[in-house]
């Protein structure tokens, strides 16, 4: 058994990422050290109350539940719990900000503390304080979790979002490896609806799954919402070029993904009703755990997103940012939480408990035995590092949280793959909304 004092706690932390991590009596007598050396105080009597995204590994979310109530014990300040589907935390959040009035704490996605970042705690010390002593944070995580000079909220983790895939459907389309470039993956969704084993990524109001890949595909032609300067250039022969493919590789996918949100292209999948999709590993870990899904888990695997006429990768990975309301009565106790949250000595056994389904946003994490254990895991610790932001070329600012929120570029999409409108109408529509938001 390994033994945590003031000293240790105090020294850094970084040569526990890839040992055993705490669990029972001893993740609470860490807790316990940690409170009284952690240099955020929680005021008297303070309660505190999280709104988080609703899990999709039941693992994930009961190594959660134990690393809360040890923080409880250690602190005496209890923690309430909900949860919400993705796409039901940004208006909560706004309307929270709003009124003043609602959860200490939310965790949310993509851009979530930049629709109101005068209404978020500043959390520069606890950011400070985490990325000296875990090798530093990923470029990705400080441009999701600053505003101006100060931060506004704490990415804790990122999700992976690849593509999942059956390998006897990709053998059975004539390919040994998955397809590398755009070109080759639309060859290969034509294949798979031949051989009567289609693919399918939603493309309804999915906050995480939507938005990936259509963003992807929209960067992975040229295509842009707004450039450097935040200035729109939706409107473009690159845009036109990424829904024209995009609506080739629709038409080869198993119908009704226009009304998928983040949760069918799992079951789909599951059902084996689809070889193809873009998940997080959630869809793996469920056929690991599932007796009767073993064939599914051992006939699929992850991959990287095919490059398109731009040459370089333009993936878009789902970043998780914590942030503190400033009407909290605590915000000395939210900070606590939220450091405490990413601290190596419980942060792996919560990386590991996920089963690679989240990443994280700290460097000295790299090491962690999640990534190695299976070479199906391996890619998705990449997620933070590869992945693009959500204003693309611009700012992550208030507007583009909102073109997420409002699903511009998910509604442009789907408008031309289901032929509602043309490329050009539906290129005019989202311009005229992502102009509103960016004049």
């Amino acid at each position: 058994m390994s033994y945590f004092t003031r000293r240790t706690l105090i020294k850094g932390g970084t040569a526990s990422v890839a040992a055993g991590a705490l669990t029972g009596p001893a993740l609470f007598e860490w807790a316990k050290a940690w409170a009284q050396a952690a240099p955020w105080k929680p005021e008297k009597d303070a309660q505190l109350s999280m709104l988080r995204w609703k899990y999709f590994v039941q693992s994930e979310d009961d190594a959660f539940v134990k690393l809360i109530e040890a923080f409880t014990q250690a602190t005496g300040v209890k923690v309430t719990i909900a949860r919400e589907s993705y796409e039901d935390i940004p208006p909560k959040a706004s309307v929270a900000a709003n009124t003043g009035s609602g959860p200490d704490l939310f965790w949310g996605l993509f851009s979530l503390p930049h629709l109101f970042p005068q209404k978020c705690v500043d959390v520069t010390d606890v950011a400070d304080y985490l990325g000296k002593k875990y090798g530093g944070w990923v470029p990705t995580a400080v441009t999701y979790g600053k505003s101006g000079n100060k931060w506004i909220a704490i990415p804790i983790c990122f999700g992976g979002n690849m593509l999942n895939y059956r390998t006897s459907a990709l053998q059975k389309a004539g390919m040994s490896k998955f397809p590398a470039t755009t070109d080759e993956f639309l060859e290969y969704a034509k294949a798979t609806k031949r051989n009567n084993t289609p693919g399918g990524m939603a493309l309804g109001h999915a906050t995480g799954d939507a938005n990936c890949w259509v963003h992807w595909c929209l960067w992975a032609h040229g295509g842009n919402v707004v450039d450097a300067n935040d200035k729109v250039i939706l409107n473009s022969p690159e845009t036109e070029k990424a829904l024209i493919y995009a609506k080739q590789l629709y038409e080869n996918m198993i119908p009704g993904t226009a009304a998928w949100n983040d949760a069918f292209n799992n079951k789909a999948f599951l059902a084996g009703e689809i070889s193809w999709t873009n998940n997080g590993i959630s869809i793996y870990a469920a056929a690991k755990r599932d007796a009767t899904k073993k064939e599914i888990a051992e006939d699929m695997n992850h991959a990287l997103w095919p490059v398109g006429p731009v040459g370089k990768p333009t993936e878009f990975h789902v970043c998780y940012p914590t942030l503190a309301m400033t009407y909290t009565k605590y915000p000395q106790a939210c900070k606590a939480l939220i450091a405490y949250l990413l601290e190596a000595d419980q942060y792996n056994k919560w990386l590991e408990a996920s089963v690679g389904y989240l990443t994280h946003p700290l460097n000295a994490y790299d090491t962690n035995l999640i990534w190695t254990v299976d070479p199906k895991n391996t890619i998705f610790r990449e997620a933070a590092k590869r992945t693009l932001t959500a204003g693309g070329l611009g700012s992550v600012g208030e507007k583009a949280a909102a073109a997420l929120a409002d699903f511009i570029v998910v509604d442009m999409f789907a408008n031309v793959c289901t032929g509602r409108e043309d490329t050009k109408g539906a290129i005019k529509i989202a311009e005229r909304q992502a102009m509103r938001l960016y004049r």
